[in-house]
């Protein structure tokens, strides 16, 4: 395996149990697995009678879980060796899940665009760092808080499952991970306006330490930025980690987005 990829493969795919059970899966269902590597969690999803659709960017690595899926004469698995980043997450159909033990280095961007270009109701079910996992699921005032947890909230019910040890992958990561659930919902507001949303939330994370009155003036000049928090009822020296969805969504429309 090649370190550069981000690569950490699991040694026993049972360890994903409580991943496949969050799918909720019943025989014919269908999978999209990103990132299979050896097949552990292939294999654990297979074996609930899934018909697993396995995208691969290691092109090493699809050969040989192509060779062992023949050697076994597994049923309802395609390998497909693509990068995941590429996928035309719009034209999943409903129904579809989605699992994976996710690149550390671009796991987060494959969640991102997982949650805003799939189907609502679609259910995940992924390995990632347990840090990336911790702010996923973080809730206003939480230590891990920031922009991905209203990201991910914004878009998803999202539900840390498992706690997952170094030893438990080859090679051992220096991190500890963690396996996480997602059900995608609807967004509060139509798409086309879900990216000023987005925004408001990155500016006022940029400077997280500072408060609201000081960092969304970076982004949206001072003036404006009293004016849309004092129109809001937040209290300008608050800072973006105290805030819910629902106030940033009141933030969003005081700054002049109907």
């Amino acid at each position: 395996m090649r370190r550069s990829l981000g690569q950490h493969h699991l040694r026993d795919g049972r360890i994903c149990a409580p991943l496949v059970a969050f799918l909720r899966l019943v025989a014919g269902d269908r999978v999209v697995e990103i990132g299979p590597g050896g097949g552990a969690l292939t294999r654990e999803l297979l074996a609930r009678g899934a018909r697993v659709a396995a995208v691969e960017l290691d092109p090493l690595w699809a050969f040989a879980l192509r060779s062992r899926a023949a050697g076994e004469r597994s049923q309802g698995l395609a390998i497909v060796v693509g990068d995941a980043l590429a996928l035309a997450w719009r034209r999943l159909p409903a129904g579809w899940r989605v699992a994976g033990n996710l690149p550390y280095n671009v796991g987060t961007a494959i969640v991102e665009r997982l949650l805003r270009e799939s189907p609502v109701g679609t259910r995940a079910g992924f390995l990632l760092q347990r840090e990336v996992v911790d702010r996923m699921v973080a809730r206003a005032g939480d230590a891990a808080y920031g922009a991905l947890s209203l990201l991910v909230a914004a878009r998803a019910r999202a539900e840390r499952l498992a706690v997952v040890r170094p030893g438990s992958f080859v090679p051992p990561p220096k991190v500890e991970s963690a396996l996480v659930g997602l059900e995608l919902v609807s967004p509060p507001l139509p798409e086309a306006k879900m990216a000023e949303l987005e925004r408001l939330i990155l500016v006022a994370f940029a400077q997280r330490r500072k408060s609201l009155r000081n960092a969304l003036a970076a982004g949206f000049g001072r003036a404006a930025a009293e004016a849309a928090l004092a129109a809001a009822g937040v209290a300008a020296g608050r800072r973006a980690e105290e805030l819910g969805l629902d106030e940033f969504l009141a933030l969003r429309v005081a700054l002049g987005n109907p």
